[in-house]
């Protein structure tokens, strides 16, 4: 394996491109779309984006996680083959196949079952190895990128659109571009690897350079609209704000000149972070895609399932709830993790502070609705090892918060009672379990009724039932009190007054001389 220099980046930036009929990147396929007319050679444009630029510089002295994905792609680990095929970090897009090839027929034929359903095993079975090798990569990679070329185009003087408008419609169809790219050519891109959507997308940002140049010097009327336009993009997409002040640089110079231009690379916001965890942590590719794994559902929530995009804030790769998963020997320390955690946290809640409803009372709500949603992360991402881990993690918090011995005092059942992370985590796997029975269908329905499996013992549901705010959870806290899941405990004052905070109160009072 070839190691770079430490002052060698992964990226090698490409010499200054223009379009001159079909010389383009990715020409084939930009020739092939339907509609799109033959190349002229005398046209010739300026290619504004290539990605070497539009990525921060990564410098390596060593690619250790391909030495780590090749040694994947020989052991037997079906869900680890199957990430390191979908992410490909290997400058040999080609290694994956040739090392499966070089596999044992019945390490291949293991691979496809695991990876198929029952009913296919009969038809499976008749494949030579080279087809069952290239049935194993066809279900470990991603789907095959279908290009689709920009959809928004100027109109001619005479509309009634103002500035506001034209960007929001440009700013959509840079989204719509954008939600083409799969996170995992994101991953590929940051890391120097080719990335074919990653191209199309800065293909589609200079085509539409090419749209607006060619409608502002057929109609020169139209200039002043779009330096409004100008104003309304600073904020918004970065590849189609650098698309119009280019074309501005040409149509009208001196009005460019006071327009901001950004050096930075454009996929900084979400690279950068990429780039970092690669340096951050530790060298060890599985548990790298496991934290891909998560952050996967997380760039779709942030960057797919959106409205709006936000260009500049950077993407968020922390997990911390993940790291702790990674990091406990086993569910029970887990559960000591997080009560330790909640312990340190809750230490700063007062009377006071619930009466005034101040930052400590809103940054622990914040606390339980984030490890909520980073819970229902890791169950979406990597099911099989999340979901039987934490319903053992949320078992032994559960047997913390309710075992009562002759032998524990009562101090030692006030800082063992963690209702604040064990209702966050049961409520996280019940927003999975909602998904998962739906996805289900009809398999899941019992006379019209959806089924969810169940994470705790029947008596424990009184935890997550939300009737009459949390009553039946009120009700045990006042036998066993703990660290509370707050938000019940806050509506009962806001109802009932004080009194409602007794057994919350005299927790907090206890647990605070037991630490004097």
């Amino acid at each position: 394996m070839q190691s770079v220099g430490t002052e060698e980046s992964v990226f090698d930036l490409p010499k200054e491109r223009s379009y001159t009929g079909g010389k383009t990147p990715l020409a084939e396929m930009s020739q092939n779309l339907p509609g799109r007319p033959p190349p002229e050679s005398t046209l010739s444009y300026q290619s504004l984006f290539h990605p070497g630029a539009e990525f921060p510089r990564f410098v390596v002295t060593y690619r250790w996680w391909e030495d780590e994905a090749t040694t994947v792609l020989w052991a037997f680990k079906i869900s680890e083959i199957r990430q390191v095929i979908r992410y490909g970090l290997f400058r040999d897009e080609n290694y994956p196949r040739s090392s499966l090839l070089s596999r044992n027929a019945d390490a291949i034929d293991a691979f496809l079952v695991a990876l198929s359903e029952p009913h296919e095993h009969q038809v499976l079975a008749n494949l030579s190895h080279m087809q069952r090798v290239e049935e194993i990569l066809r279900r470990s990679s991603i789907p095959p990128f279908q290009s689709i070329p920009w959809g928004w185009f100027p109109l001619p003087p005479g509309h009634s659109l103002d500035a506001r408008r034209i960007a929001a419609a440009i700013e959509a169809e840079s989204q719509f571009q954008f939600s083409r790219i799969a996170f995992e050519e994101i991953v590929r891109a940051s890391l120097g690897y080719n990335a074919v959507s990653v191209e199309w997308f800065l293909l589609q940002h200079t085509d539409l350079y090419i749209h607006l140049l060619g409608h502002l010097q057929a109609y020169p009327e139209e200039i002043p609209l779009y330096i409004d336009v100008e104003k309304h993009l600073r904020s918004r997409s970065p590849f189609a704000h650098r698309a119009l002040v280019h074309c501005m640089l040409i149509v009208r110079p001196e009005a460019a000149h006071d327009m901001p231009q950004s050096t930075s690379p454009g996929f900084e916001f979400i690279a950068g972070p990429i780039q970092r965890l690669f340096k951050d942590q530790p060298p060890s590719l599985t548990t790298i895609l496991r934290i891909f794994s998560v952050l996967a559902i997380r760039f779709r929530k942030q960057y797919i399932q959106t409205s709006k995009i936000n260009w500049q804030a950077p993407f968020d790769t922390e997990i911390l709830f993940l790291e702790d998963c990674l990091n406990a020997t086993s569910p029970m320390d887990l559960a000591r993790t997080l009560t330790g955690t909640d312990e340190m946290d809750f230490s700063s809640l007062s009377m006071q502070s619930i009466m005034a409803d101040d930052v400590v009372v809103k940054r622990l709500l914040g606390n339980w609705h984030s490890l909520s949603v980073a819970v229902w992360e890791c169950c979406s991402s990597i099911p099989d090892i999340m979901i039987p881990y934490l319903r053992e993690c949320a078992q032994a918090i559960y047997i913390l918060s309710t075992s009562i011995s002759n032998r524990w005092s009562l101090q030692i059942l006030f800082i063992k009672c963690n209702y604040h992370s064990l209702t966050a985590i049961l409520h996280g796997m019940h927003r999975y379990r909602i998904s998962t029975a739906q996805s289900r269908g009809l398999s899941s329905n019992v006379g019209g009724m959806v089924v969810l499996d169940p994470i705790l013992p029947p008596e424990a549901n009184f935890l997550t039932n939300s009737t009459q705010n949390y009553a039946a959870y009120r009700q045990h806290y006042r036998k066993y009190p703990g660290i509370p899941f707050l938000l019940p405990h806050l509506r009962d004052h806001q109802q009932h007054g004080e009194t409602a905070l007794q057994p919350l109160i005299q927790y907090l009072q206890n647990s605070h001389m037991a630490k004097a």
